[in-house]
């Protein structure tokens, strides 16, 4: 009986030993482990930076103003005669043709004095007809000295008068002719019609002061107006300004920059609108300090509408083989402008550079070399010569789409341009 407790104590002795052995072994690995995870995290560095490459590519040097949509084109039709209205041969936004009828008037009265100069005509050149026999009669009685010169002189001046009075009743008929032509109107030119503001009795007036008739707009092609900054003025003209060859003005282009919108059948984004500068005016406005410009578009397919809002882009110049990097890469220091560039040792440092272009959120800069690798986030806390850790940078999405695209579009001339 004693010896069964004896032997219950030597087994929790046993346990009791083996446990403290257990946890004192596990204590010594797990501080192991720290050391040598702080030894690795030292000897990797003590900063992880995100970074990007900078990029060659051609940079296009555009601007932006807000314009208005102006028809090229805007006709108001007025009656020009007084009469009333037979017939109305169009509807309200209806897209006329140049020389379209598209009004009747009640001519009666317009056609009955054209006849009445025509029969005027008619009568006189039969007189006409008789004074000339008349004066060769004189004539050759003056030859057998029947008659005195004075006859021959009466009948000639009678002659003379009745050609000038055939030539009063022509012009009298051309202008009968001109008077019922008022009474149909045409379209001037091909474009869209306005609200029509009369119907088919309705009483019409020579040089009214009321509504027109109708007002028609031509919608293709079409302008937009707008109007620079006169700091702009300088780029804006070499861009315009004709070549020393003599040849015409080159045509700026320009792009209308319209709210997103998508095609109901495919879910494709619209085509831009595209066209170029037609006028830049004369003179600067001293008090806004701007220039007024007009560019023309294309606009087959109805995007653009007259007094319409919108954006325009204009591409004055084109930097050739830029090195371009984000702007959140910049670091301001006053009037300094300076970026991290990581080297091949993984040690970052300082270069001064200068900002040519910015666009969006990148920027064309000179000071280093397309390929460089330069430091996006993280550089708050670095220093020159510090030792990093790189990874891609999280750039925002305008910023990551400018980078993506412009890598896709100058992937050749940066490979040539480092290769260079």
């Amino acid at each position: 009986m004693r010896s069964r407790p004896l032997a219950l104590s030597l087994i929790v002795i046993a346990l009791a030993a083996g446990g403290g052995w257990w946890w004192k072994s596990k204590a010594a690995s797990t501080a192991a482990t720290s050391e040598a995870a702080a030894a690795a995290g030292k000897q990797s560095g003590l900063q992880s930076v995100g970074t990007i490459t900078a990029l060659l590519q051609d940079v296009p040097v555009t601007v932006e103003a807000s314009g208005t949509v102006a028809a090229l084109k805007l006709v108001d039709l007025r009656a020009q005669t007084t009469s009333t209205v037979k017939e109305v041969l169009i509807k309200d936004g209806q897209s006329l043709q140049s020389g379209q009828l598209l009004f009747r008037f009640d001519d009666r009265a317009d056609r009955a004095n054209v006849e009445k100069a025509r029969a005027q005509v008619v009568r006189d050149r039969a007189t006409l007809a008789d004074l000339e026999r008349q004066f060769q009669r004189a004539q050759d009685l003056r030859a057998q000295n029947f008659v005195a010169q004075s006859a021959v002189d009466s009948a000639r001046a009678n002659l003379d008068a009745q050609q000038a009075l055939l030539q009063a009743d022509n012009a009298a008929l051309q202008a009968a002719q001109v008077a019922l032509s008022y009474n149909e109107i045409r379209s001037p030119l091909s474009g869209r019609a306005g609200l029509i503001n009369v119907v088919a009795g309705s009483l019409v007036q020579a040089n009214a002061t009321t509504l027109p008739l109708v007002s028609i707009a031509q919608i293709n092609p079409i302008a937009v107006t707008f109007t620079l900054p006169e700091t702009q003025l300088a780029p804006l003209l070499r861009a315009t300004r004709s070549a020393q060859d003599g040849s015409q003005p080159k045509a700026l282009a320009a792009q209308v920059l319209l709210p997103a919108e998508r095609s109901a059948t495919k879910g494709q984004a619209l085509p831009p609108t595209l066209g170029k500068v037609s006028f830049v005016d004369n003179l600067v406005d001293s008090s806004t300090g701007t220039i007024k410009v007009k560019a023309e578009f294309d606009n087959s397919s109805q995007t653009l509408w007259p007094g319409q809002y919108v954006r325009v882009r204009l591409q004055l110049d084109t930097i050739k083989d830029a090195v371009v990097i984000p702007q959140a890469a910049i670091i301001l220091r006053g009037t300094e402008r300076s970026v991290y560039v990581v080297g091949p040792d993984s040690k970052v440092a300082l270069k001064v550079i200068k900002v040519r272009y910015p666009f969006g959120e990148m920027a064309v800069v000179d000071g280093i070399e397309a390929g460089a690798r330069v430091v996006v986030d993280g550089k708050q806390n670095l220093r020159p010569g510090n030792a990093v850790r790189e990874q891609a940078a999280a750039l925002n999405p305008a910023a990551a789409a400018a980078s993506a695209a412009a890598s896709t579009s100058s992937a050749s001339a940066a490979a040539s341009g480092v290769a260079r």
